[in-house]
């Protein structure tokens, strides 16, 4: 089967056994594409990043990614990120000014952590975000929006899509069969898409492929990035570093897929034992119990977690035996080439 009657296969398979899901998404973006919904604008100027899956494509690196160019280009002053805050206790609007990722989510609470001197902030209905922003701090020009694809309400000026590498959307179905929350056809609105966690590869032979693939106009930009695994961070301020040196490890993640991050970490230690929780999961005292007995078990190994679990994590009542054994593995995405817009 070719390319393309592979992808139209694909196509039909969504609309034959999940018709309800795709006429609900088929017909919401048609009320905003005709202009029965209203959609808003924002009084500075705003980056989407997004994708059309649910989770896994590296949102979170992204946005870092594009906060540290555009804060090195432009100063740290004159960016902000907004972003919904999944799972958040707060209501409305809400500046970040400490690390709780109980009241703002853990995403933003990261990119706060990682950027303490940039204006982080959540609010649901983004485009109210967006002029809260704009009032209590003038001198921001761009807002980077977080996890803003699905969001029609707000129009943005720059839509950047992600598309995982080794999970493209041409060969997925929407959900529940697959992984895509929206329609793929919706490619078609990014005025930039990313390959990301791609293997060491050559842009030039790849690119034409992808665009054939995906569908791209010659308008649209494609760029390729891969995921780049930083030094160890202590995540409590009474960490101890020597456990660096440790022989062992202990892993725990709440992220989309965990299989990745727990590799990474084999590459330098034993693995002693893994703990795998739900994508954006909030540890409850049960859990605490588990990771406190895991530690005693193995008295020497280092525990070893993800940016986003290490904000969740901040918050837990750890003994001191597991606050100076606790570390974070920060990732960030590097671009294979020069990024403009």
């Amino acid at each position: 089967m070719n390319l393309h009657r592979h992808i139209r296969f694909m196509k039909l398979i969504d609309k034959i056994l999940l018709f309800p899901y795709y006429l609900t998404l088929k017909q919401r973006h048609r009320k905003y594409d005709s202009g029965r919904k209203k959609v808003a604008t924002s009084p500075v100027k705003t980056i989407c990043v997004g994708n059309i899956t649910v989770g896994g494509t590296g949102k979170t690196p992204h946005t870092e990614m594009i906060l540290r160019h555009l804060t090195q280009r432009d100063g740290e002053e004159s960016v902000a990120v907004l972003s919904r805050g999944y799972k958040r206790r707060s209501k409305g609007f809400n500046e970040i000014e400490k690390i709780d990722a109980v009241l703002y989510g853990d995403e933003p609470c990261q990119i706060k952590r990682n950027f303490p001197s940039v204006v982080v902030a959540v609010d649901k209905i983004r485009e109210h975000g967006c002029e809260e922003i704009h009032r209590l701090h003038p001198e921001v020009k761009t807002i980077i929006l977080d996890d803003a694809f699905q969001y029609r309400a707000l129009k943005a000026d720059v839509n950047i899509v992600l598309v995982d590498y080794s999970r493209p959307i041409f060969d997925d179905h929407l959900l529940p069969l697959g992984r895509l929350r929206d329609l793929p056809e919706r490619i078609a609105f990014a005025d930039i898409v990313i390959v990301t966690k791609c293997p060491e590869l050559s842009v030039e032979e790849e690119e034409s492929e992808w665009r054939k693939k995906l569908h791209l106009r010659e308008d649209q930009k494609l760029y390729f990035t891969s995921v780049e695994y930083m030094g160890l961070e202590k995540v409590f301020e009474d960490g101890d570093p020597h456990y660096k040196y440790a022989r062992k490890a202990v892993c725990i993640s709440a992220i989309a897929s965990s299989k990745h991050f727990v590799n990474q970490i084999g590459k330098d230690y034993g693995i002693a034992s893994s703990l795998s929780f739900p994508d954006h999961h909030s540890f409850s005292p049960k859990d605490i119990k588990k990771i406190e007995e895991i530690g005693k078990k193995y008295p020497l190994s280092i525990f070893i977690t993800t940016q986003k679990d290490a904000v969740r994590l901040l918050g837990c009542p750890f003994s001191e035996n597991i606050r100076k054994r606790l570390f974070a593995l920060p990732i960030r995405a590097r671009l294979l080439h020069n990024l403009e817009y």
